[in-house]
């Protein structure tokens, strides 16, 4: 680029997001073409538009819109916590590397829905769009599309800690048992007699509390792996819940 030289800091959150010589949050000199919009130059630094939260321009609040004049100063800040999602109901979207964390989502009762195939970023995007869902991903590329609707990094390859990330990022409502952690569904209470065609010797005659998906007829009961799940329900529920 030849064009006018600006000032840019971007705030400490973000670091991982841009080349080493500007981290820590000083300003450094960045010269622009003069015609790109501060939101596309930002994203050329690395740093995907769903975890900016400001771009102030000599202490005013600009839109990802404007273009950069020679001489001034710009602070990318990052998202503020709790994130808000105003224009519809609070639901997700997870790509095909984000499996585990869909799944516990589901389990707090989060409307959260994912394929375990990959059906591509275009596909992704468009179901953002359509279903107005925020889309989570680990990958940049995927976040900058421009028909998502709403997005979000996750910014650890852990699940317990993806998890409190994004419940602490969006705090949506949790309510857990209620939704079928394989479909998305639902969940009803059942009888046992209702679903004893669904059951192994073993289950039927060990247990007589069910639940059923409303949407794909998969059947709940308190199992071997019920304690596991009970205490993620538990660590959630006494810090977000």
């Amino acid at each position: 680029m030849n064009g006018p030289e600006i000032v840019v800091g971007v705030a400490l959150e973000l670091d991982l997001f841009i080349p080493h010589e500007r981290r820590g949050g000083a300003d450094t000199p960045l010269v622009t073409d003069g015609v790109s919009t501060l939101g596309h130059v930002v994203e050329s630094l690395g740093v995907p538009l769903t975890e900016v939260g400001a771009l102030i321009v000599d202490g005013r609040e600009v839109a990802t819109g404007h273009i950069p004049s020679a001489g001034e100063r710009v602070e990318v800040r990052a998202v503020v916590r709790p994130q808000r999602v105003p224009g519809a109901p609070l639901r997700f979207l997870l790509d095909v590397h984000l499996g585990t964390l869909a799944r516990r989502l589901r389990l707090l009762g989060v409307d959260s829905a994912y394929e375990s195939t990959d059906i591509g970023d275009p596909a992704l995007a468009a179901q953002s769009a359509a279903e107005k869902r925020v889309l989570l991903s680990r990958d940049r590329g995927l976040l900058r599309r421009r028909e998502l609707w709403a997005g979000a990094y996750v910014y650890s390859d852990r699940p317990d800690d993806q998890l409190r990330d994004v419940l602490g990022r969006f705090t949506p409502e949790l309510r857990p048992w209620t939704r079928c952690t394989a479909c998305n569904g639902k969940l009803k209470d059942a009888r046992k007699e209702d679903v004893a065609d669904r059951l192994e010797g073993g289950t039927r005659g060990t247990y007589d509390v069910f639940a059923q998906c409303r949407a794909c007829g998969r059947v709940y009961w308190r199992g071997a792996h019920h304690d596991r799940l009970e205490r993620i329900v538990e660590r959630a529920v006494a810090e977000f819940g």
